[in-house]
């Protein structure tokens, strides 16, 4: 259940920094309210999954999703660079988290 809560965090994230994207400086309030609520999911179901997990690979695990799926978003939606290079070190962090998964 810890690491099905910490999956979970980690796409709430990807949606409070989409939606931080989207506020544009704290000037919109709907993706504001967004943003906090996406956060605020985000760290309680991190906070959950560290009561059972080791809190340096939950928090590996955490970011790098948040960091995978923000970079994916930006490139689907805000047509941020696809260049090979970003693909392949984004790839890495995937690989990376799957295989935390495996040994913790």
């Amino acid at each position: 259940m810890a690491w099905a809560m910490l999956i979970i965090a980690g796409f709430a994230e990807i949606g409070g920094v989409i939606s931080l994207k989207l506020t544009e400086g704290f000037t919109k309030w709907k993706p504001t309210v967004a943003c906090l609520i996406f956060a605020s999911i985000s760290f309680y179901l991190l906070s959950s999954a560290v009561q059972t997990l080791p809190v340096g690979t939950a928090y590996a695990v955490w970011t790098g999703i948040g960091s995978a799926g923000s970079v994916l978003v930006g490139m689907l939606f805000f047509k941020e660079s696809r260049d090979r290079k970003r693909i392949l070190f984004i790839t890495g962090i995937v690989i990376s988290i799957v295989g935390l998964k495996f040994i913790a």
